[in-house]
């Protein structure tokens, strides 16, 4: 993290520096996406951002990063400690845990509310023992926690021109929509670990089932039926964002660009499947660099277009005020 962004966002003290900045780590590391697309942001913002992102994806790594070799057991006393950890710092502000000690101040500055972050970590904890979502009911269940919550934490970092419980439905449905593009480009990884987001009713529409892919993951072959289902997945995928669409004319216009652009490169991914023929068992569809280049430079065009500066934030009695000045790239 740029000492410029720290010093916009008004974080002074060099322990919560180094939280921050270690959440951008995090953050750089994992979301190439939507870390390509923060930097769009006012600099003074994207700590926060770093932050919920940063805390999301350390949570994500308890649970599924094999490196670690630790068994379901020990993953979930890690998952707990997390949660016992992260209840301390919203109640008090602070932690030992430096991602823990930053999210917790991005959401006392920003005053976000803390049912998201218990419902993240249900999510968090039902990745050790579920393994498939019978419907879409089920899945969007679980999706609300995994997913949902992220575009509903982030709305008072973005901030919106209309108040946030109108836009908060399209905010939830893009959480939603960037996770459902997430597990059709990984359907194969995930298949590896022992999961399969896809929900088994849209599957078997197409005659399609977890032996099936197994199937075709270990001998590399393609089958009709589940191409016919992972483009179905594409097409509900592509339905949730038209959900979300409409929320982008909401967020504070200095946030519009970086959405946009993240909105525009999760998309370009559902494109990437469809045009790899819908081979995910197989190997990761890819945007382009060529095309995360021309879109982030659309996205600074339609920064430099909006020419316009953010105004002071109100500030609740006992909060920091969450930046001192607006400033982009």
């Amino acid at each position: 993290m740029t000492a410029r962004e720290l010093d916009a966002a008004g974080v002074t003290d060099p322990g919560l520096r180094e939280a921050y900045a270690h959440c951008r780590r995090l953050n750089a590391r994992h979301g190439k996406t939507y870390f390509l697309a923060t930097r769009l942001l006012p600099a003074a913002r994207r700590p926060a951002v770093h932050a919920l992102y940063g805390f999301a994806r350390w949570a994500d790594d308890i649970v599924d990063d094999p490196a670690t070799g630790h068994t379901p057991a020990d993953r979930a006393q890690a998952l707990d400690t997390l949660h016992r950890c992260l209840e301390d710092g919203l109640r008090g502000g602070g932690s030992s845990e430096p991602v823990v000690r930053a999210v917790a101040h991005t959401a006392a500055v920003y005053g976000i509310d803390h049912r998201h972050f218990a419902d993240f970590m249900a999510s968090m904890r039902s990745d050790l023992t579920v393994t498939d979502y019978p419907t879409y009911a089920d899945l969007r269940r679980y999706m609300h926690g995994s997913a949902a919550v992220m575009g509903l934490q982030m709305l008072p970092v973005l901030g919106t021109v209309v108040p946030q419980e109108e836009a908060a439905p399209h905010a939830a449905a893009l959480g939603i929509a960037f996770q459902l593009t997430n597990f059709l480009r990984d359907v194969g990884e995930d298949l590896d670990r022992g999961r399969v987001y896809l929900p088994a009713d849209l599957l078997a529409a197409h005659g399609v089932d977890r032996a099936l892919l197994r199937w075709s993951r270990d001998t590399g072959r393609p089958d009709p039926r589940i191409t016919a289902a992972l483009q179905a997945a594409a097409e509900l995928t592509r339905g949730v964002y038209r959900e979300a669409q409409p929320g982008l004319a909401l967020l504070d216009p200095v946030s519009r660009p970086c959405i946009r652009t993240a909105f525009v490169l999760y998309g370009a991914i559902l494109d990437a499947v469809r045009d790899d023929g819908y081979a995910v068992l197989h190997r990761r569809a890819v945007v382009s660099r060529r095309r995360r280049a021309a879109t982030a430079l659309g996205g600074l065009a339609r920064l430099a277009a909006t020419r316009v500066t953010a105004r002071p934030p109100v500030v609740r009695p006992g909060r920091v005020p969450h930046y001192a000045q607006e400033e982009t790239p």
